[in-house]
């Protein structure tokens, strides 16, 4: 049975940084503010960003990230529940830009309230909840 009332799928956008090559290739991970478990930066669209300029300004303001390169298309995305202020869920789909990582900085907005790090992508995909997430991570 459907509920009578559909909520519409809400669209957020992320960063996969990576660095490196093929064996040494590691990807960023933060973790985030609430929970603390390790997840990539992610955020909602920016009005007049495109999704991989809006995944980029969320690496920057939550990791510091500098970029060499970053695709334009998505290279896959995921599926969560947000826990609203009021205790709904809200189904969130959220797209996946990678991002070619040059440096990192040491003062960046959020800097202070949370933890990065640089980990094998198979590390990160244990740390992460999300199935279609986890899957991105170990095919990099």
């Amino acid at each position: 049975m459907r509920p009578l009332i559909l909520r519409p799928e809400a669209v957020q956008v992320a960063a996969l940084c990576v660095r490196g090559k093929k064996k040494n290739r590691e990807v960023l991970m933060i973790t985030s503010r609430g929970s603390g478990r390790w997840v990539v930066p992610k955020g909602w669209p920016i009005d007049g960003k495109t999704g991989a300029g809006s995944a980029l300004q969320e690496a920057w303001e939550e990791a510091g990230v500098q970029a060499e390169k970053v695709d334009e298309e998505p290279v896959g995305s995921f599926d969560y529940s947000k826990v609203l202020k009021d205790g709904a869920a809200q189904p969130v789909r959220v797209s996946v830009y990678r991002i070619k990582v040059d440096a990192l900085a040491d003062e960046y907005p959020e800097a202070g309230q949370r933890e990065r790090r640089w980990m094998r992508p198979e590390d990160a995909a244990n740390l992460v909840a999300e199935p279609e997430l986890q899957d991105l991570l170990r095919a990099l």
